[in-house]
């Protein structure tokens, strides 16, 4: 389909200022996505308003066969938000968030940004478990799995999912929870976009309590005796707590979080002030929503990415050489590996009660290059990769496919596991049997 008549017949389902096509103004910015190392010009972008607008696009991109991205935060690494020669499906009108705070449940457009929902609970003192860095797309965080400070006390972001909108590939509207299609419920906790486009998200709210934050930095020198005494505090520490470190070529930067009781905060981070002799820094003066942006400048749009995560069961001695040693050599002073504990409530959960997998880990991690010149292309891809797999090897099976910067069928039965990834691949088969939804770490369906 060209262009021209591709825009029309989108503009008889969305109201026509809402369709954009290459000669449009706003053409270049709403093509662009986080990761600025993508680049790609679909023939037309449409920003849909509600849940019949979205399924009648499906419908048109099926019936033209044209490759459909879905865009909600547009951070995915390998740029999935966007294509080339098909529809961009922008969900950013879809925004709306509602707080029921005496009910405990917000119900939160599919176009949603964290911020917008972190924001929107914060005033209620409630929050639901997501991400770090606030202008991450609520959809695919969420579909994803979706970790951050609170989860090892309230679990992942689909422990807190109660429902969710869907508009299936047939242009079908379903409403799925635990009672209502529980098979695709359970798809959608974990199985990123592949079953759908979610048009509104129903989540649980809980009791956010007071926020306790410390932060300390450890030279270079000191990041392999400071790692190996976080391992052994990090174990024994709460589930109101939670540690995060960035390593980079300049320091070890160590972050403890707790939050809940009204005391004990302080008490409870002072054990990871002195992991290599004193770190430098101590307690912040900081909020959660201010902490949950407290990335949102360095990890801004534009910038060039890449990354590979994976799944710690221990932080011992090889981790610790290797953690080191992979921040001496980060070619770009933004280059990090980021580790995220875990355990808590995320082991509480059935490893076969959702489609996320994952939930013994002890630490997240993901080797992140981030650098903004071209001619740094190689060395960063390279450190990232390389760093990676040898991370990777030294990781308990599987992956987290939202932060990827491959894409691959190795990579994705890998993320899941085969007994997993084949129920995946037959409620693709019943859902999505073209495989329309397929611009994602994609499973295949079953034939």
């Amino acid at each position: 389909m060209q262009t021209l008549p591709l825009i029309h017949a989108l503009s008889q389902i969305v109201t026509a200022r809402y369709v954009f096509g290459p000669t449009s103004p706003e053409y270049d910015k709403l093509r662009s996505v986080w990761n600025g190392m993508i680049d790609r010009h679909p023939l037309a972008i449409a920003l849909p308003q509600n849940a019949q607008e979205v399924a009648a696009i499906i419908t048109l991109a099926a019936r033209e066969g044209l490759p459909l991205a879905i865009r909600c935060g547009g951070h995915s690494f390998p740029g999935f938000s966007t294509c080339d020669g098909g529809i961009v499906l922008h969900l950013s009108r879809l925004n709306r968030v509602a707080i029921d705070p005496v009910s405990r449940i917000a119900e939160v457009g599919g176009g949603a940004l964290l911020g917008d929902l972190d924001r929107a609970a914060a005033p209620f003192g409630l929050v639901t478990p997501a991400g770090l860095v606030s202008h991450t797309g609520a959809g695919g965080l969420v579909l994803g799995g979706g970790m951050g400070w609170t989860s090892r006390r309230l679990g992942l972001s689909v422990d807190s999912l109660l429902a969710a909108e869907l508009a299936t590939a047939d242009g079908t509207i379903m409403d799925v929870s635990a009672h209502s299609h529980p098979d695709l419920f359970w798809a959608l906790r974990g199985g990123g976009g592949n079953f759908g486009v979610v048009t509104r998200f129903r989540f649980r709210l809980h009791h956010l309590g007071k926020v306790t934050v410390g932060n300390w930095h450890y030279a270079p020198d000191q990041a392999h005796d400071a790692l190996l005494t976080l391992s052994d505090r990090a174990a024994h520490a709460p589930r109101s707590v939670t540690t995060v470190f960035n390593m980079t070529n300049a320091a070890l930067s160590l972050t403890a979080f707790h939050s809940g009781e009204e005391t004990g905060g302080e008490a409870a981070i002072a054990p990871f002030a002195d992991l290599a002799g004193p770190g430098q820094g101590g307690k912040i003066d900081t909020d959660y929503v201010t902490l949950q942006s407290r990335s949102d400048a360095a990890l801004r749009p534009g910038r060039r990415y890449y990354g590979k995560g994976g799944f710690l069961n221990r932080l011992g001695a090889p981790v610790a050489d290797l953690l080191a040693t992979l921040g001496r050599t980060a070619p770009t002073e933004a280059c990090e590996i980021y580790m995220l504990q875990l355990g808590g409530a995320v082991a509480d959960v059935a490893e076969d009660a959702t489609a996320y997998s994952g939930r013994s880990a002890a630490f997240y991690w993901i080797v992140q290059p981030v650098w903004d010149d071209p001619a740094d292309d190689t060395a960063c891809l390279k450190w990232g990769a390389e760093g990676g797999r040898q991370m990777a090897d030294l990781s308990q099976a599987g992956n987290y496919l939202n932060e990827q910067g491959e894409v691959s069928p190795e990579l994705t039965m890998q993320a899941y596991g085969q007994v997993k990834y084949d129920r995946l691949a037959r409620l693709k088969a019943r859902y999505d049997p073209g495989n329309l939804f397929r611009l994602n770490q994609n499973i295949a369906p079953s034939p």
